[in-house]
């Protein structure tokens, strides 16, 4: 009888078992998620957490979107066509305009992504060679334009003591340049590398200690996606930071993904890797000082009349991040 009830036990487990097995795991929650341009070698965490599982370890399926600047970013972002973005913190302005959209993290501290650049056999060879020159740039009023003012502000020349021109894509610019339209380039410090190795152009100077306190992008997100789903948004920053903490612990494996996403070198996806991740945050937080030098930079650029309040452009409730 004993035999019988243990059987009978065991036949109601495995019976359990199967009924448990056949149970699909929960679905991971989608997110629609964009870098601003394709170009920036910062915005491969989107890449690396998604080749790797990270987000997907936190119930985050990713769907990366590639757009061709800031301003296309935002407007996807308004349009409800994406939930999250990754861009230039000069976005931030456009929530005090009326865009549903609301900074959720910091992502980009100085910007060592950025980099002045000009023709391997130009006359212009330090920074002081640049007063009265112009510069071209992705956008009027973003990110790359008022980095060209401040340098300017920074040498005590004033912020228009360098032009920035705005001439659209990166190919742009290094056609402009070519042509002797500009006499140099605001871009990205991964495609001044590249042009260095190829002979075509020359770093004169990398941006990154022109703004040593300053928040250069954000993680922005529709202020109705984190209504509605605020824990994934909340699971979608530790995936993010999560592999940031990744990124900077494995070095080769980052700069592998980085030569197939941004067609680098791997030579130059190394050198990239050590100029540019030490500035990547490690948990999102909102420096004071930082968030403070943003506001002023939109003041700046007349953006905004004035510097906005701290809850008009930003969030604090999912930072620091801890995963």
């Amino acid at each position: 009888m004993n035999c019988i009830v243990s059987k009978l036990r065991n036949a109601a487990l495995i019976g359990v078992a199967t009924i448990a097995l056949a149970v699909p795991a929960h679905a991971a929650d989608v997110v629609r998620a964009a870098k601003a341009v394709g170009s920036q070698w910062v915005f491969i965490p989107l890449d690396v957490g998604v080749e790797k599982g990270i987000f997907a370890k936190y119930g985050i399926d990713v769907e990366i979107s590639t757009m061709t600047g800031e301003a296309r970013l935002q407007q996807a972002l308004t349009a409800g066509s994406l939930d999250i973005g990754i861009a230039g913190s000069s976005g931030a302005a456009l929530s005090v305009k009326g865009a549903p959209t609301v900074a959720i993290a910091a992502f980009l501290n100085e910007p060592r992504n950025f980099s002045v650049v000009v023709l391997a056999d130009s006359p212009i060879k330090t920074v002081a060679d640049l007063k009265g020159k112009s510069l071209s740039g992705a956008t009027n009023g973003g990110l790359p334009e008022w980095l060209v003012k401040h340098l300017g502000v920074t040498q005590g020349w004033g912020p228009d003591a360098v032009k920035s021109i705005s001439v659209g894509s990166p190919d742009a610019s290094l056609s402009a340049m070519r042509t002797r339209q500009v006499d140099g380039m605001m871009t990205a410090t991964a495609t001044g590398l590249t042009l260095e190795s190829q002979g075509i152009g020359r770093i004169v100077t990398q941006m990154g200690s022109y703004a040593m306190n300053f928040h250069t992008a954000l993680v922005f997100a529709r202020k109705g996606f984190i209504e509605e789903k605020p824990d994934a948004t909340k699971r979608f920053l530790q995936g993010l930071f999560a592999t940031i903490a990744y990124m900077k612990a494995n070095k080769e494996a980052t700069s592998e993904i980085a030569t197939k996403v941004l067609r680098l070198s791997p030579e130059i996806a190394s050198r990239v890797y050590d100029i540019e991740s030490p500035a990547l945050s490690s948990d999102g937080h909102f420096e004071p000082e930082a968030v403070e030098a943003m506001k002023q930079s939109m003041v700046d650029m007349a953006t905004l009349p004035e510097k906005p309040r701290d809850d008009q452009i930003i969030t604090t409730k999912f930072v620091p991040v801890k995963f």
